[in-house]
């Protein structure tokens, strides 16, 4: 896949589960691909806010993918920049609401 071009995970909802176990569906918004990493933007489904949370793909020991975290800030910071540019074109994200990085 190329840098940047986006994947096919749109319209996909996932199941997400919490630091205390706690599930919740989300929404992939938008996908992305940068220096070989893959990237997802999504939106709770229960929630109608205007925010949006960015995690990174990553397959682990079993070859299956797991969504975590960005935890460094120059990453997320690139990434978030770049989600921003494709998102606003696409939905009517307020400028001022920025990704959450869920640490």
């Amino acid at each position: 896949m190329a840098e940047n071009e986006s994947m096919d995970y749109e319209n996909e909802v996932v199941t997400l589960t919490d630091e205390n176990g706690e599930e919740s569906d989300y929404e992939i918004i938008g996908s992305l691909e940068d220096n070989g990493n893959d990237y997802l933007a999504l939106v709770p489904v229960e929630n109608d806010a205007d925010e949006y949370i960015i995690l990174k793909v990553e397959v682990d020991e079993n070859d299956e993918e797991m969504l975590v975290t960005i935890d460094d800030d120059d990453e997320f910071d690139r990434i978030a920049d770049m989600f921003d540019d494709e998102l606003t074109a696409e939905y009517d994200y307020d400028d001022t609401d920025a990704p959450e990085n869920n640490n």
